[in-house]
């Protein structure tokens, strides 16, 4: 130990393989050693504090420190701190948090099932897809499509789904079966002079050319987060979905809503399927639903999928699919105590309260010169690093102005996430408009240093 050293940044880089980071920087760079938060702050190993404007990772809407979570998680350990829900077995809280999120469900839902990630969620998802279309006798369609820019999770599969290239580099993905369709960026995709309602048919007419070059009978399900989170908070343009809904039911082709990052409030309805006018036949969640304590995450399924995987485990014998923490009862616990709280409380009330102020300073950065795009909905925004904001070119090398600015703002007491150019915010829903305040004060204070840093 003496020859690696006792503090936690140089244990940290001898033992620990980090997720998302460049490795060989983190070798000389080491971590920022987060010891405690509270509220919407989080405090370092020397005790400076920052404003989590990411809630960790697009998940604690609670903010750190709801003694409610803590003790639910405490009683509940007291009393069954471990169960599984294989082979007819159950428990309460599990049974408590199904019946709970069928009732919040944005559109008509048959059952839930429980994993612990949004990763595995969206892998469930899409085995349930192929699972459903066996059942019918369908045997080829089995094609998924996502989007460019989207995110669904890290496994081979989600992975696959994701539709960014650095999760693909390297780990030879995407696998088969699997395709990407044009992402709905207006400021970045539309042509010249194309209004929102233009870009989003030429983008449905785009998806049905897609489908009919694949063969209808091949295509089976549609992958959406009703705002594109970790590709850089991309806002589909008015009547986007209507459209490609259409095209979907036109061609029998299940869409499964990724609620990941936008359910629970987050975009000022408790569901971004609500905000967005989707309508999913599978949908799915995490990290807000625990508030990001505990690990645990739902795949909400329509009641036709769910009598296809009836018919099939009866043929089987089994319904060959599980995890070991599905529904821990101390994680579903917490959730249902996070959800209790959201109604108490009326945070999407709050939401749809401070938002306002949030999409009004978030959208005021337009103007900065280093600012091509500021957009966003409810509590999630991004802004878009640009050298020139008339022809909208990158500095170079791709990803170098968001770094910058993303250290800078660390610098100011402000954590924020830099996805290639897009400076990404997603705080915490307790958040004041005095912090909304604080966050684009210090964020504003980034921005103009890294201007003489970007161009100096």
């Amino acid at each position: 130990m003496s020859a690696i050293g006792n503090s936690a940044a140089s244990r940290d880089k001898a033992f620990v393989l980090h997720p998302y980071t460049n490795l060989h920087a983190h070798e000389t760079q080491g971590p920022l050693i987060i010891e405690r938060g509270e509220g919407v702050r989080v405090y370092d190993d020397a005790d400076n504090a920052y404003i989590e404007g990411m809630a960790s990772l697009w998940c604690v809407s609670l903010g750190w420190g709801e003694e409610r979570l803590v003790q639910a998680a405490a009683n509940q350990m007291r009393k069954l701190s471990s169960y599984h829900i294989f082979g007819h077995k159950s428990h309460e809280p599990g049974i408590d948090l199904a019946e709970k999120l069928i009732g919040l469900a944005p559109v008509p839902m048959s059952k839930v099932f429980f994993a612990n990630s949004g990763s595995e969620a969206n892998d469930t998802a899409v085995k349930l897809i192929w699972y459903y279309n066996n059942a019918l006798g369908r045997p080829d369609k089995k094609k998924i499509l996502a989007r460019v820019r989207g995110y669904h999770g890290v496994t081979v599969a989600t992975a696959s789904l994701t539709g960014l290239p650095n999760n693909h580099r390297d780990f030879d993905l995407p696998i088969a079966r699997i395709s990407h369709a044009d992402c709905p960026h207006h400021y970045r995709n539309a042509k010249p002079g194309e209004s929102e309602e233009e870009f989003a048919t030429r983008l449905a007419e785009q998806l049905e050319a897609q489908i009919l070059a694949e063969g209808p009978d091949t295509v089976a399900a549609m992958f959406c987060e009703p705002i594109m989170g970790a590709g850089g908070v991309v806002v589909p343009p008015a009547t986007y979905y209507e459209k490609i809904q259409a095209v979907l039911k036109k061609y029998d082709v299940l869409l499964v809503a990724d609620e990941v990052i936008c359910g629970f409030g987050r975009t000022g309805n408790f569901w971004g399927s609500q905000t967005m006018g989707l309508r999913p036949d599978i949908l799915t969640c995490a990290k807000q639903l625990s508030s990001g304590y505990l690990p645990i995450s739902a795949v909400m399924v329509s009641d036709a999928i769910y009598r296809a995987c009836v018919d099939e485990s009866k043929k089987i014998g089994t319904f060959g699919h599980g995890y070991t923490y599905s529904a821990h009862p101390v994680a579903a616990a917490v959730a249902l105590e996070t959800l209790a709280i959201y109604q108490e409380r009326d945070m999407v009330g709050h939401v749809r309260d401070v938002a306002p102020l949030f999409q009004r300073r978030l959208r005021a950065l337009a103007d900065h010169p280093l600012v091509g795009e500021a957009r966003g909905v409810g509590l999630i925004g991004a802004i878009e690093l640009v050298a020139d904001k008339t022809t909208k070119a990158t500095f170079e090398p791709v990803g170098r102005a968001g770094a910058v600015v993303n250290g800078l703002a660390q610098e100011h007491g402000l954590i924020v996430r830099a996805m290639g150019d897009s400076i990404a915010l997603c705080p915490p829903l307790v958040i004041s408009e005095e912090d909304i305040n604080q966050v684009f004060d210090r964020l504003a204070k980034a921005l103009d240093a890294a201007i003489s840093v970007l161009r100096g």
